[in-house]
């Protein structure tokens, strides 16, 4: 096991952005400046992210009406959504199919979602459901599923909606595309920390996530990425870790929200803003997570994302 680290200073930032126009819907004309480069390829047990040992500050009560609505409603602008996600691996096969548990972080401990891998599926494939004890795909407590590639490095999340194949014509009912993830090959560590982006639908109007609804596989998020076909579409990635001398090891500053090293923990930015948090995650004890998102992102998003780095990744480690 490695020793906790410290966080590391914060760097000087761009002038800050603002939310609602760094994620407004429209062609994306930002072109990659260049990934940051580990200065130091040889320090393979480089994969630890350091965080201050300071009080958990708790989520702003937060409260609504209709569960199913909240956990796809993107959050609210200047409202960090602060949130605690537990693992349970008790049970006959439940060390190879744990349940995961998303729930406000404060004292009310509001229920969010439910999430688990399939079994006897051919790809990595977890149901999210809005009720605890429901977790089937017929269910109608059914919200959404992450699904993943044969090789566990890139995944795409759907919502609830109807499959491509039975919607009407117009797509108007067909599920619609939430997010897609990508990491980075690492075998063997010699690239440094995990490096993961993530797509995400833009936003149009009045703060509402513009609908991403393909017909099928080739014209979804992640060939949209691959093509460099940007249109409506929003790119984040992790933000890079620090390396510390003291300590050896790649550090993060969580402001407190995460007090043991992992090589889960990750904070999810804009290239606008970095010091601007979209999503961030990270552990607390052994099955327990602190999972904090901001706009435009929305819980099924940001539980999706967290649910996508448990997943075995033989090619990224």
């Amino acid at each position: 096991s490695e020793p906790e680290t410290k966080s590391s200073k914060p760097k000087s930032k761009k002038e800050n952005a603002n939310p609602a126009s760094m994620f407004a819907a429209g062609g994306d004309k930002d072109k990659d400046k260049g990934k940051d480069k580990n200065k130091d390829k040889k320090k393979k047990k480089a994969q630890v992210f350091g965080c201050l040992p300071e009080e958990r500050p708790p989520s702003p009560d937060i409260e609504f009406d209709s569960l199913e609505e909240f956990v796809l409603q993107p959050a609210q602008q200047g409202v960090t959504v602060k949130c605690k996600m537990t693992r349970d691996k008790r049970g006959m096969d439940k060390g190879l199919y744990p349940t995961y548990y998303l729930h406000l972080d404060n004292e009310k401990k509001v229920f969010l979602l439910a999430g688990r891998k399939r079994k006897k599926s051919t790809t990595s494939n977890y149901l999210i459901s809005i009720d605890p004890t429901d977790l089937s795909r017929g269910g109608e407590n059914f919200i959404g599923k992450l699904r993943s590639n044969m090789m566990g490095t890139k995944f795409t999340v759907f919502d609830n909606a109807l499959h491509p194949d039975r919607a009407l014509p117009d797509m108007s009912n067909a599920r619609q595309e939430l997010a897609a993830i990508i990491y980075e090959t690492n075998v063997l560590g010699i690239k440094g920390p995990r490096r993961l982006t993530v797509i995400i639908p833009g936003m149009g109007k009045d703060s509402e996530r513009v609908p991403i609804r393909p017909r099928s596989d080739n014209n979804g998020l992640l060939m949209k990425f691959q093509n460099r076909k940007m249109d409506n579409l929003i790119e984040l990635h992790n933000k890079t870790p620090t390396w510390n001398d003291d300590t050896a090891s790649h550090v993060l500053n969580f402001n407190g929200r995460v007090t043991q090293a992992s090589i889960k923990n990750f904070q999810i930015i804009h290239s606008k803003d970095e010091a601007y948090i979209v999503m961030q995650f990270g552990r607390v004890a052994d099955d327990a997570f602190t999972l904090d998102y901001s706009y435009p992102m929305c819980a099924v998003q940001a539980f999706a994302i967290a649910l996508s780095s448990f997943d075995g990744k033989i090619t990224c480690e």
